[in-house]
């Protein structure tokens, strides 16, 4: 195989890395700005004894062209620039400030990087919601229509899918936007299915069902509590207990499944102030059925215990392999926060399954068009 090379950008805690390194990708560098995500970036460069360069930066501040001096890179030369810029001004579940939150412009430093460098491919991970979400001028769809027409002055033709995580093997009904933008032409066709939903036919699809919650945590250990002293350093597989006790009581009232808003036949002195809406919060999962998808607001429960999910359950429910080390606070349910705790780290990155099945299908095609 030709060595192909590749440019990560809003790196996280580099899920989308992993499934691209996967396919045969070499990944020179990857530009993160949160200071946990980029200990968790470089532990896992040690872990796969890679090259990855690890820039800590905001990319705001990072010029394309230093890029390419630091690899010898001459515009075409590099085969994939990928990422998942944040996420937070297009979600559904947000304000939905779009290109109006600051955090939205980002996405534009992807066309930035690409105009200079030139790869022959693009990939971009976001929420359903940036389909819609309203431009600079108030247009709905705006912002996705500025960033496809960015793409086009570029010279690139894009193409676009909803995918469902859980359709390739993540126990997660995650669904996001991929682009993939090619430059001239686009013949790239998404990957296919490697698993269905459990009440569709399997002799008529020959494909396996849903992963399960229940299959992800099967083999796993009773975690260790968190104690005062507890840091990362010392606790390297993230199965560590942070359920603070009032909320075990609220959850031991939510059957597998449900959550707690759901439970009107308990007092308000449980349910407190939750509406009928909150149904991720206390959401206890079924061992039956993929999880929902994984939030930054909340953590979820385990199917069985009084507990949140650990954050080694969560990479399991992810597809992270089990080797692979989260470095960053272990933290209890908490509003917003200006570092990433390894249960957001989890819950912002792409599942390692579905990058790896858009890295191979990307591949695929270069080779085709012998690009």
């Amino acid at each position: 195989m030709n060595e192909r090379k590749a440019i990560s950008l809003f790196s996280g805690a580099g899920g989308m890395d992993t499934g691209i390194k996967k396919s045969g990708f070499s990944v020179l560098a990857a530009l993160e700005i949160d200071k946990y995500c980029c200990q968790t970036l470089r532990a896992a460069t040690q872990r796969d004894s890679s090259d990855t360069h690890v820039i800590e930066a905001d990319i705001r501040t990072v010029e394309p062209g230093d890029i390419a001096d630091m690899f010898n890179l001459m515009p075409k030369e590099l085969d994939l620039i990928f990422g998942g810029p944040p996420c937070q001004p297009f979600s559904l579940a947000g304000k939905q400030k779009g290109l109006d939150d600051e955090r939205g412009p980002l996405l534009f430093e992807i066309i930035r990087f690409a105009e200079f460098l030139k790869p022959k491919a693009i990939l971009l991970e976001q929420v359903k919601g940036f389909l819609s979400a309203r431009g600079t001028n108030g247009e709905k769809s705006g912002a996705f229509n500025q960033f496809l027409g960015e793409l086009n002055r570029i010279g690139y033709i894009p193409k676009w899918q909803i995918c469902c995580a859980a359709d390739y093997g993540v126990p997660q009904l995650r669904e996001r936007v991929f682009i993939v933008a090619t430059r001239d032409r686009n013949g790239f066709e998404f990957p296919e299915h490697t698993h269905i939903p459990y009440n569709e036919n399997i002799n008529l699809f020959n494909l396996p069902s849903y992963t399960t919650v229940g299959d992800a945590l099967y083999g796993l250990g009773e975690p260790v509590p968190k104690t005062v002293g507890m840091t990362f350093q010392n606790c390297e597989d993230s199965h560590v207990d942070v359920t603070p006790a009032r909320d075990r009581e609220r959850i031991s009232y939510v059957p597998e499944g449900s959550y707690l808003a759901a439970q009107t036949h308990v007092g308000i002195e449980i349910r407190g102030n939750l509406m009928p809406k909150d149904t991720t919060k206390y959401l206890r999962l079924d061992r039956n059925k993929p999880s929902n998808t994984l939030r930054c607001g909340e953590i979820f429960f385990h199917p069985t215990e009084n507990r949140y999910l650990t954050p080694r359950e969560y990479m399991r429910i992810h597809g992270y392999d089990d080797d692979y080390k989260l470095l960053g606070p272990i933290r209890s349910r908490s509003g917003s926060v200006k570092d990433l705790d390894q249960h957001r780290q989890v819950a912002n990155s792409v599942p390692p399954p579905l990058a790896y099945a858009m890295g191979n299908k990307i591949w695929g095609y270069l080779d085709e068009q012998n690009i």
